[in-house]
């Protein structure tokens, strides 16, 4: 199997994870939550066909590898390390665990070892992904609250 076929569970995990978290809600309104991930959801299947589109070593590539890395890292900050300190059950942990820690991992390594992406490019669009993304989360939030959701 190729990344290429394969990185279409990227979207369809990260739908059932949103979907784990707006069920259970946040401290967050019910409204601005969901409007937030679904925006986040939309986003990884535009990367992702984006990515599919244009192939090894394209900057959509490597924005859906630093997408995928950066919930792979939402894996265990916030999700387990919040339910281990709190001792108790963070929303979304049960697919994090389940679904995206081992198809995320998947696909980050043959990403890497089929050569759709490498080296210290595929480290920066990590990190920059996982910040910007971080960033518009308030903004998101934000967003769904003026939109009375």
């Amino acid at each position: 199997m190729s990344f290429g076929n394969l990185q279409w569970l990227f979207p369809v995990v990260i739908t059932l994870h949103n979907t784990e978290e707006a069920i259970w809600r946040s401290p967050v309104s019910p409204g601005a939550f969901r409007f937030a991930v679904t925006v986040f959801t939309v986003l990884a299947f535009a990367v992702t066909w984006l990515s599919a589109e244009s192939g090894k070593q394209s900057v959509w590539t490597y924005l859906a590898f630093g997408y995928m890395v950066a919930v792979l890292a939402n894996v265990l900050a916030p999700h387990l390390a919040a339910t281990v300190i709190r001792r108790s059950f963070m929303p979304g942990l049960a697919t994090a665990v389940a679904l995206n820690l081992p198809v995320l991992s998947l696909l980050a390594v043959m990403a890497l070892r089929q050569g759709y992406v490498s080296g210290w490019k595929a480290a920066a669009y990590s990190v920059g992904v996982a910040g910007v993304l971080a960033t518009c989360i308030p903004a998101l939030f934000k967003m769904g609250r003026a939109l009375n959701l």
